[in-house]
């Protein structure tokens, strides 16, 4: 198993749930309201006035239980998709040694 973080702007949360639904590889995800405290490019165009103002930019940090071999799939498919992902976020994918419900 492998767990795909997923860390983008809060603004395509909703797209972004449509297309993780639409996946079959997919069976469920998390969302966890995060904020992105970094230096701020000026041309950086998802950058509202107010995220200018305040500092930080609301995000959404994804978390999402995979089958090894489904990892590169569900990635393809999230680079494809016209969900305003593409350029606006960042991943990592970690080894989950054990897992199973309480």
């Amino acid at each position: 198993m492998k767990n795909l973080t997923l860390i983008v702007h809060a603004d395509i949360q909703r797209a972004l749930a449509d297309t993780l639904r639409s996946l079959e590889q997919v069976a469920g995800f998390t969302f966890i309201q995060v904020e992105g405290h970094s230096l701020q490019d000026e041309s950086d165009t998802t950058l509202s006035a107010r995220d200018r103002v305040i500092g930080y930019t609301p995000h959404v940090r994804v978390d999402i239980l995979l089958e090894d071999e489904d990892v590169d799939d569900v990635l393809q498919a999230l680079r494809a998709a016209d969900c305003g992902l593409l350029g606006y976020g960042i991943f990592q994918v970690t080894a989950v040694e054990k897992q199973g419900a309480l």
